[in-house]
């Protein structure tokens, strides 16, 4: 669904089984800049902010975390925060090729949780939400449940706030259009181990 005048905002966030330098998770550290790779030519696809002192894109506001870090031991956690231009689009990109083969091995570097592995909501188009935000929205996602404040791909809202019913034809037709722009980075991925 187009929804003109707004885009989506993702935010993710999790724990991994042990500190960025362990060996158990280096295979999801050799994805990343794959992942980051295939969400920038991928359709939809608006913009991401990077992380203060890494290369890339500039971090939008002090990286702040949500409260289920409190307690785990570690100081951060894998987390994302994009825009793109609707659900469809982020799910093409989601659910195949380069990023579906790191959901897939996902469970072999990050730690079970109960809060929501991400949150959804829309932005005015040309806004950048700020890492503060995003980890706001999480928690709210995880104490009331979806709605249109934040939600879920599962349980989706259109900007107006009515569900949103996703077009999984074009979520098909986005993923084979995104195909040929992912075979180099899925060439190298195969090189990779998990």
């Amino acid at each position: 669904m187009k929804a003109s005048g707004f885009h989506l905002a993702m935010y993710n966030f999790g724990l991994h089984v042990a500190p960025y330098d362990a060996p158990e998770v280096q295979g999801f550290l050799r994805r990343e800049p794959l992942n980051f790779a295939a969400a920038e030519r991928a359709s939809g696809f608006v913009a991401r902010s990077g992380y203060d002192g890494e290369p890339g894109p500039p971090s939008w506001g002090v990286q702040v975390f949500p409260r289920f870090i409190e307690g785990s031991g570690f100081e951060s956690g894998p987390s994302s925060l994009s825009i793109w231009t609707d659900i469809e689009s982020l799910m093409a990109f989601s659910y195949a090729g380069v990023h579906a083969e790191a959901l897939k091995n996902a469970r072999n570097w990050n730690t079970q949780y109960e809060w929501p592995p991400l949150v959804l909501w829309w932005i005015e188009a040309g806004h950048r939400p700020e890492w503060k935000q995003a980890a706001e929205r999480l928690e709210w996602l995880h104490d009331r449940g979806p709605g249109p404040r934040a939600f879920t791909i599962k349980q989706a809202y259109d900007p107006d706030g009515a569900p949103l019913e996703i077009d999984r034809a074009r979520v098909k037709a986005l993923i084979e259009a995104n195909a040929p722009g992912q075979r180099d980075l899925l060439d190298r991925l195969r090189t990779i181990p998990v």
